[in-house]
């Protein structure tokens, strides 16, 4: 497989995140902010080129050999079997890899020492434009994200860092793909199970934007309602990933 010398001053960098606050789509009145801690973030999506090179590695990780319970039959759709074996095409090769599981996502991210990112600091990430860390401050800055939402997913997806960083120095964290984060289902649990009785049903119809933190925020809302829908073993070809790690990670 070629990868392009780009590619390899690239491959495996991350991003260091302060510690701050957000205001996520639905919290309690009493506590209208979440602390998230300082950590590390991959700086794109991981590509076909790098999850290819893992389940070299780890052979119970190619799309023959993966069991149903695990990844449903999406599982890499978009790779053809060359040479007896699936993989990614040339033109494929620096994209955002999707049509991967959770249980996949996540084994690719602990191989690699890392974990996937949490709903809070994915999101929290996620808040920043390309010149301060809430971004939401600035008046089109919903509308952007709303117009990637509102397109369909191209049958070639574009290459990761076409477009300009954000505050953190992370790309794509819109306009390419929805990403997979570590606690996808926390959207239907709230805390123990003796207080889930009291999710509110509007949270899963569009009656909910109305009593979100901000309503005007309907990209969130989206983000909600898409991971709400997931299982882990569920792959779609505009759901890709990214890892996560602590602030003293080192890839040595």
């Amino acid at each position: 497989m070629f990868i392009t010398t780009l590619w390899l001053s690239l491959a495996g960098q991350m991003q260091p995140i302060d510690a701050g606050e957000y205001r996520p789509l639905y919290l309690k009145a009493d506590t209208p902010y979440v602390q998230v801690q300082s950590f590390q973030l991959d700086a794109a999506p991981v590509t076909n080129q790098a999850y290819f090179e893992f389940v070299q590695a780890q052979t119970k990780w190619q799309k023959q050999n993966v069991p149903s319970i695990f990844a449903e039959h999406n599982y890499l759709q978009h790779w053809l079997l060359q040479n007896g074996q699936y993989q990614p095409s040339q033109h494929q090769l620096n994209t955002p890899v999707t049509n991967v599981s959770w249980f996949a996502a996540q084994a690719y991210c602990q191989a690699q020492g890392k974990v996937l990112p949490t709903v809070d600091q994915w999101e929290y990430v996620a808040l920043a434009s390309e010149h301060q860390a809430n971004g939401s401050i600035e008046g089109d800055f919903h509308q952007k994200i709303l117009a990637w939402y509102s397109k369909p997913t191209p049958t070639q997806l574009p290459e990761i860092m076409q477009n300009p960083a954000n505050y953190w120095g992370v790309y794509d964290m819109h306009g390419l793909v929805w990403e997979w984060t570590l606690d996808f289902n926390s959207a239907l649990v709230n805390g123990e199970s003796r207080n889930d009785a009291s999710l509110d049903a509007k949270l899963f119809c569009g009656a909910g934007a109305a009593s979100s933190a901000d309503p005007k925020d309907y990209a969130a809302f989206m983000r909600f309602g898409f991971r709400s829908s997931l299982q882990a073993h569920f792959t779609s070809s505009n759901l890709g990933f990214r890892c996560a790690a602590a602030t003293n990670y080192s890839k040595d």
